[in-house]
């Protein structure tokens, strides 16, 4: 926004409560600038100019209760444009030199907080004005998305490009066409679609400012699509991403406030598994059995609609899986491999990326309890069939894994997997 945007915003602010505000792009300079601290109640102004909650104003912290640079506040059709270009430009840009810099914890949450507490802003979805947007078109964009997003994990290199290329004709779309509010769902719910599916390809292969980017921006269209339990899933997806940065109070936070908002148990299952998992990384006991016990009774539960696409592949092998892994964090080992065990045998053969990070798992926890022949073999095995299938992700999971079996050169297989890992 410039500094005549924001005074706009504010001067709206006002003019919705019957006021009138003096506030110009001169007096923005001065906050920005010149340091000079707001009243109250044009920070109240402020946030929602902003299109955030008024409750996390605090006045005597301005300005840092402002979300940082980087978070697009959710608001009208222009700042989901704003998201998914901005997404774009990070990733497709092949000669930006700089270092990206993550987006904090707390941003991530206040986002989070936000979507749970706002409704869709309807006109986000239609367009009045530009050149008309054919039905026609759209199903051609869906259907050669969905049949980009479903090719083998190891098409991934080939894929993601074109999956690029139909988001940035979408986003123009969006910007620019003329379409009613139905087809304006459905090209909200495409670009969720695909910002989704490019995000975890950035994350698989450690990109992460850019995944958290493409998943902020599918947040915005699903938000502006009325889509409930994809926007729920964007969050979770970034909570996913939290707990593997090694910041579980933050996957929590932002997983607390997803399932406040989402409605399919599938869905809600899934949220309350990765929220076990998150608070048995922090060591709270009581709370991750009841997340566990409460993914599992969603798992089986039926609403009489269709399991959403994104959480469509969770199955009892990702609950046992998980619950183990939840259950090792608190120390609970028996039980943690004998979960983990009957989650591996569960697993179909078509899900090979997620069978190699569960023989991280495998071998993390035999490694638990000095077992480094059994380990060994669980991470050779997660090695092969990372290499095989083209999963950096599950590679990156066994080399952390290595200084772990420096202290057993001699087992059985440790020589193997030490030479394998230093190829």
């Amino acid at each position: 926004m410039t500094g005549e945007d924001l005074a706009e915003g504010i001067r709206a602010a006002a003019a919705r409560r019957g006021l009138r505000s003096g506030t110009d792009k001169q007096r923005v300079n001065k906050w920005e600038i010149r340091g000079i601290r707001p009243d109250e109640t044009s920070q109240i102004y402020i946030a929602e100019a902003l299109g955030l909650p008024t409750e996390i104003v605090d006045p005597a912290s301005w300005p840092y209760w402002l979300p940082e640079a980087g978070v697009i506040p959710l608001g009208p059709a222009s700042r989901v444009v704003l998201a998914l270009r901005e997404a774009l430009k990070e990733s497709m840009d092949r000669s930006r030199r700089t270092v990206l810099t993550a987006i904090s914890s707390t941003a991530l949450i206040t986002l989070a907080g936000t979507w749970a507490g706002t409704e869709a802003w309807t006109p986000a979805v239609e367009a009045t004005s530009g050149k008309p947007v054919s039905d026609e078109f759209v199903a051609f964009l869906e259907e050669t998305s969905a049949r980009l997003t479903a090719m083998p994990i190891e098409h991934r290199e080939d894929t993601a490009p074109l999956l690029e290329a139909h988001l940035a004709t979408v986003t123009e779309l969006i910007a620019d066409g003329h379409y009613a509010r139905p087809l304006g769902v459905r090209l909200h719910a495409l670009a969720a679609s695909m910002a989704q599916t490019l995000a975890w390809h950035r994350f698989d292969h450690g990109l992460h400012a850019q995944a958290t980017k493409y998943w902020v921006a599918g947040l915005h269209s699903a938000h502006a699509g009325g889509d409930r339990d994809m926007g729920a899933a964007l969050l979770g997806d970034l909570a996913y991403q939290a707990s593997w940065r090694n910041d579980p109070r933050a996957a929590a936070g932002i997983l607390e406030r997803a399932l406040t908002r989402t409605h399919h148990p599938a869905a809600q299952s899934l949220l309350h598994l990765r929220l076990g998992r998150a608070l048995a990384a922090q060591g709270e006991r009581r709370g991750t059995l009841r997340a566990l016990e409460a993914a599992e009774h969603l798992l089986g539960t039926s609403s009489g609609e269709p399991i959403p696409g994104w959480c469509s592949w969770l199955s009892e092998a990702d609950l046992l899986v998980d619950s183990g892994q939840s259950l090792l964090d608190l120390g609970e080992t028996r039980r943690a491999h004998q979960l983990i065990r009957q989650g591996q045998d569960l697993l179909p053969p078509s899900r090979g990326k997620t069978r190699g990070v569960f023989l991280t798992y495998q071998a993390a926890s035999h490694l638990d309890v000095r077992e480094p022949e059994l380990a060994a073999a669980a991470a050779l095995e997660s090695l092969d069939l990372a290499q095989r299938v083209g999963a950096p992700r599950c590679v990156q999971l066994v080399h952390d894994l290595i200084p772990r079996f420096e202290e057993y050169r001699t087992a059985q297989g440790v020589p193997e997997l030490l030479a394998r890992a230093a190829a």
